[in-house]
């Protein structure tokens, strides 16, 4: 099993938790295809809302993979790819409460990463998450 950190902003990943499924890449089909059943998604929320620019920089949601099903749902216009996900009770985190404890923000211009919308994350990172925000929703 993998980890993986998708950025969004807040509004989209909580319809996407609300919905329960993953979003990458505004839709497209790929980075949903490098995921598997179990695999660890976390999401990365730069702003509140897309194109605001007002910063967020909070981890805020946290979740696992459902199973191996990627489709393509029908909102008009909008045609995106999803897959299902079981989304951990948990509370957004602010970046600056983990940044010292993950493997991540220790690289080199980690946030230039971020651009891609979908980054593997390692196993210990996860952890860091998931810990982080499940203390931060009790």
């Amino acid at each position: 099993m993998s980890a993986w950190l998708g950025v969004a902003s807040a509004e989209h990943v909580r319809r996407g938790v609300s919905l329960g499924i993953a979003q990458i890449g505004h839709g497209r089909r790929a980075g949903l295809a490098r995921m598997h059943a179990g695999d660890t998604i976390a999401y990365y929320s730069p702003t509140e809302r897309l194109g605001d620019g007002v910063p967020l920089r909070h981890f805020t949601a946290i979740g696992r993979i459902a199973d191996d099903v990627i489709w393509q749902a029908d909102e008009g216009d909008f045609r995106p790819f999803r897959r299902r996900v079981e989304w951990t009770d948990a509370a957004p985190v602010a970046l600056d409460v983990v940044r010292d404890r993950l493997a991540l923000t220790a690289r080199p211009n980690w946030g230039h990463l971020l651009r891609r919308g979908l980054v593997p994350l390692d196993d210990a990172d996860a952890a860091v998450l998931v810990d982080a925000m499940r203390d931060a929703a009790r």
